[in-house]
């Protein structure tokens, strides 16, 4: 049988066979903390990475980490690999340390267990699975010491001596510190391996009685081995049972949706127990709910604050109907990194949408003036004189459009192309507001002309006249002295 260190070692020289690799630390086990989720077969291994300068041509981070899953590969164990920082996020916040986590809460450990396994089972079936663990929570085995109250009783005895005895063989007893400069060194005694290897040892273990006498432990108590839980979790004061789910290569929201059909579908549940899923996808969800109020607001407002300015629905309308195609660049640059749609892609969506209903105001403003100049000199009868005025009003508005883009291209450039710390989310950030920067000032420049040639100079010459009328009523009105 290998031994969770001997196996621990293991898996660090597998790791350490990459050449990116720097340095490999790995932790068995569990801290003696309640604060501390992990389960007691998990293995936690830091893996320290070269400088990006150092890899090899062509690696990147999604490559390095199917490199590291298909090497490490060992019979039993399953991997997930997950930043340190985020790890620590999620497991403070949802107590899942991977991507996706299932919690199925009950009262009967063998049911957990066996329904958790069931869950992982049908978890890998799904696209974008990686791996699928499930806790076992049955599996452990202890040395169950049931003192027997009568016998101790004879021998003059108590429950605590019996207790204490056992314990300090088995565990050992914390006797004195040694002290050396600012270490201190705790100092505990207990029984040596012999005569606490085996429960048969176990029970001719020595217990000084007040009447000096010495009794065998498996005189005033039974010692066996008992079956038990390995660690029990608890979700709402309900024990429960976690399964980790790695995704990979698929959007977190559309993975937990087809998982918990197909969980519902092939999982039946017995009456009294429940499923709970967790992990990132749960911050997604938050803000996907905020983004639906958000969104409408935002456009709402935009409407509002164009109605204002322009005092008419045409303007305010013309902008947004043409805000989507302005939203296409950021959506192809998107696509073209490989990135999904997330909070922070949504933010720079909001963002490029209010420059872009800004390009546009400016140019129907400008197109509004040079239409207007030639109606009131009297040179705007016909699709030419339109024509001529959009053109002249489009041309004013290249220069200070390419200086505007050009200026924020400069400013978001930089944290596309950043590495480092946070530089997932600032690209997802800045990609949609630097793809939107080439397209919305096209959009801004061709195709709102377009859409005032559509209108036609019957219209405009209709709304100028108009406007017109109440001036000239108010004028013709008397005035009383």
């Amino acid at each position: 049988m290998v031994r969770p260190a001997e196996l621990l070692q293991i898996t660090n020289r597998m790791i350490k066979t990459v050449p990116e690799v720097k340095t490999v630390f790995g932790k068995a086990g569990r801290a003696e903390t309640a604060t501390d989720p992990a389960p007691i077969e998990m293995f936690e291994t830091v893996i320290q990475l070269k400088p990006q300068s150092e890899w090899r041509e062509g690696m990147t981070m999604e490559k390095l980490i199917a490199e590291l899953d298909s090497r490490v590969k060992v019979p039993g164990l399953a991997n997930v690999f997950v930043p340190p920082i985020r790890n620590r996020i999620d497991m403070l916040a949802t107590g899942i340390k991977s991507p996706v986590g299932v919690k199925v809460s009950g009262a009967d450990l063998a049911t957990l267990d066996r329904l958790g396994a069931k869950i992982a089972q049908v978890v890998k079936t799904v696209p974008g699975t990686t791996s699928a663990i499930s806790d076992r929570i049955l599996g452990g085995r202890y040395i169950d010491i049931k003192v027997d109250r009568l016998a101790a009783a004879r021998y003059g005895l108590s429950i605590e001596d019996v207790q204490n005895t056992a314990a300090g063989a088995v565990g050992g007893m914390s006797v004195d510190e040694k002290i050396e400069g600012l270490a201190r060194f705790p100092i505990n005694v207990r029984f040596p391996r012999e005569m606490r290897g085996s429960v048969e040892a176990l029970r001719s273990l020595p217990i000084v009685a007040p009447t000096g006498g010495i009794v065998p432990l498996g005189a005033v108590a039974s010692v066996q081995i008992a079956d038990g839980p390995v660690m029990v979790k608890s979700e709402n004061a309900r024990p429960s049972a976690w399964v980790y789910v790695d995704v990979r290569d698929r959007d977190i929201v559309g993975f937990v949706n087809e998982a918990r059909q197909k969980v519902a579908r092939e999982v039946s549940m017995p009456p009294g127990y429940s499923i709970t899923w967790s992990g990132q996808f749960e911050y997604a969800e938050r803000a996907s709910k905020r983004l639906a109020v958000i969104v409408p607001l935002t456009i709402g407002v935009i409407f509002l604050l164009l109605y204002l300015a322009f005092k008419r629905v045409r303007e305010p309308l013309i902008v947004l109907l043409a805000l989507p195609f302005a939203l296409i660049g950021g959506v192809w640059l998107i696509y073209l990194m490989g990135h999904a749609i997330s909070v922070a892609t949504a933010v720079g969506f909001i963002a490029l949408a209010g420059l872009a209903a800004e390009f546009g105001v400016i140019m129907l403003v400008y197109l509004d003036k040079a239409i207007e100049e030639r109606i009131e000199a009297g040179k705007f009868s016909k699709t030419e004189d339109l024509e001529d005025a959009l053109m002249e009003g489009a041309v004013l508005r290249v220069r200070p459009k390419a200086m505007t883009a050009a200026v924020i291209l400069a400013g978001l450039f930089p944290l596309l192309i950043g590495e480092g710390t946070g530089s997932e989310i600032m690209q997802r950030l800045a990609a949609p507001m630097v793809g939107g920067m080439i397209t919305a000032p096209l959009l801004s420049l061709f195709v709102l002309p377009a859409i005032y040639k559509l209108l036609g100079v019957k219209q405009f010459m209709r709304e100028a006249v108009d406007q017109k009328q109440p001036d000239v009523a108010s004028a013709a009105k008397p005035q009383m002295t």
